[in-house]
C-alpha cells in the first residue's frame, strides 16, 4: 500500500468549469455568517488512518496532561517554547456540548443568530507539520471526508467545510485539494509559513494556481503548540504570551510572503483569509507594507500593487471577534468589504452566548450596509458561496 492513499472511492475532483457542488447557497438574507469557527476530532476513530499507519497516533504526557502524541512529539505541546493551549481550559464551558454534538451546535446556531458555519479543526492545523508526507495525506483525507459527511451533511445548507491539505508535498496537497473542493469543501486551511519555507516559495505556487482554478478560499490560520512555524510566539514558553504573539505576528509573516513575494499579483483572483488575529494590526502594517511599495520598489520587483490596492480588489479578507475595538480606525483606513465575522466557537476565546449581538453593537455605527457586509455578505464572497 502506498503511502497517502486511503481504501475506498474517490470522488472525481472538481476542476475549472466543472458545475459547483449543491448546497453551497445562503439560507437566509442578508445571512450571519460566521468565518471561523471550529470543530474538535476524535482521531482515535480514525480507524482507516491506523490501519495503514499503525501505531501513528498515541497518548503521551506533556505539562502533567494526557495529550495525544505523533511521530514522538505531543499535540498540543503543553510545556516548553511555543506551548499550546492547556488542554484544560481549551473550551468555553458554556459551548462544551456543541463542541462534539452537531444537533446542540446547530441549537447554538440558532440562538446566536447565525444563519451559516464554516468549520474548521484544531489537530488537523498541525498536519503540515508531520515529517512523514504520507501520513499527513491519509490525516487530511480522512479528516476532510468524516468533517464533510459526517459533520457538514447534518445540515449542508448551514455548515461548510474547510479542507486540511498536506502541504509539505505540494502534488499531493493538490490533489486531496481538488477532491474535497469537489466533496463540497468551500476552502482550503494552510500554515502562516511551511517548516523553513514562506509562502512565496516558488515550490508552492502550483498549490495558489490550483486553489485559484478551483474558484477556493484560501485560508491561513495558526496554532500554537501543533508544531508549526511560529516566527515571533516561539521565543515563549509561557501559553498568555505565546498565544497574545502567535496570531498576528504569523499571519504578518504569511501577508508580507504573499503580497510582497508576487503571489497576489500572478494570481489577481486568489482569495486569501487571514483568521483569529484580529484586525488592529492590519490598517498599520497596511501602511507600513505601502511605504515600502513606493520607497522600495527595486527591492520588490514581483509587487506590482500594494497592500491597499490588494485588498481594494477583494483578495484579501482579515476576520474580527465581537470585542474588537478597533474596527473604526480599519473601516476610516481600508473599507469594509475585507471584514468576516467570526465567532471562534467553541474554543476558550470565543465568546458565547451573544457573540453576534455584541459585533452587531460594534458595526451599528457605520451604518446597515456595513454591517451587512462584515457579518455575512463579504464571507459570503470570500467562501464562493454568493
Amino acid at each position: 500500500m502506498a503511502q497517502g492513499a486511503l481504501d475506498g472511492p474517490t470522488p472525481q475532483p472538481y476542476r475549472a468549469g466543472m458545475p459547483k457542488p449543491a448546497a453551497r447557497t445562503a439560507t437566509a438574507s442578508p445571512p450571519t455568517v460566521d468565518a471561523d469557527a471550529h470543530v474538535n476530532e476524535n482521531p482515535f476513530a480514525w480507524v482507516d488512518v491506523e490501519k495503514h499507519h499503525p501505531g501513528w497516533l498515541g497518548v503521551t504526557r506533556s505539562g502533567g496532561h494526557d495529550v495525544l502524541e505523533i511521530e514522538g512529539r505531543p499535540y498540543p505541546q503543553q510545556v516548553g517554547r511555543g506551548s499550546g493551549v492547556p488542554v484544560d481550559a481549551a473550551v468555553n464551558p458554556a459551548a462544551a456540548a456543541g463542541a462534539g454534538d452537531v444537533s446542540t451546535r446547530i441549537a447554538d446556531m440558532d440562538a446566536e443568530g447565525i444563519d451559516i458555519q464554516v468549520l474548521y479543526g484544531g489537530l488537523i492545523i498541525g498536519a503540515t507539520g508531520l515529517t512523514d508526507p504520507g501520513l499527513a495525506a491519509d490525516v487530511c483525507t480522512f479528516y476532510n471526508t468524516w468533517l464533510l459527511d459526517e459533520i457538514c451533511a447534518h445540515d449542508p445548507a448551514r455548515l461548510k467545510a474547510v479542507a486540511a491539505v498536506p502541504l509539505q508535498d505540494p502534488a499531493r496537497a493538490i490533489v486531496e485539494l481538488e477532491r474535497a473542493v469537489g466533496a463540497g469543501a468551500v476552502g482550503v486551511t494552510i500554515p502562516p509559513a511551511l517548516g523553513d519555507l514562506n509562502l512565496d516559495d516558488d515550490s508552492l505556487l502550483p498549490f495558489f494556481e490550483a486553489a485559484t482554478g478551483l474558484d477556493t478560499a484560501v485560508a491561513v490560520h495558526g496554532a500554537p503548540g501543533m508544531h508549526i512555524p511560529l516566527p515571533a510566539a516561539g521565543r515563549f514558553d509561557n501559553y498568555a504570551q505565546v498565544h497574545t504573539l502567535s496570531f498576528p505576528c504569523d499571519q504578518m509573516v504569511a501577508f508580507t510572503a504573499l503580497a510582497m513575494g508576487g503571489v497576489f499579483d500572478h494570481l489577481p483572483d486568489l482569495r486569501v483569509a487571514f483568521l483569529e488575529s484580529g484586525i488592529g494590526w492590519v490598517p498599520f502594517f497596511v501602511g507600513r507594507m505601502d511605504e515600502h511599495h513606493r520607497k522600495q520598489r527595486d527591492l520588490l520587483p514581483d509587487m506590482a500593487c500594494s497592500a491597499s490596492e490588494l485588498i481594494e480588489r477583494g483578495q484579501c479578507y482579515f476576520s474580527f471577534e465581537c470585542e474588537e475595538a478597533l474596527l473604526e480606525p480599519y473601516v476610516e483606513h481600508l473599507g469594509s468589504a475585507s471584514l468576516v465575522f467570526a465567532s471562534d466557537y467553541p474554543h476558550w476565546d470565543g465568546e458565547f452566548p451573544g457573540a453576534v449581538d455584541e459585533a452587531r453593537e460594534r458595526t451599528a455605527p457605520f451604518g446597515d450596509a456595513v454591517t451587512a457586509a462584515a457579518m455575512g455578505g463579504n464571507a459570503l464572497r470570500l467562501y464562493g458561496l454568493s
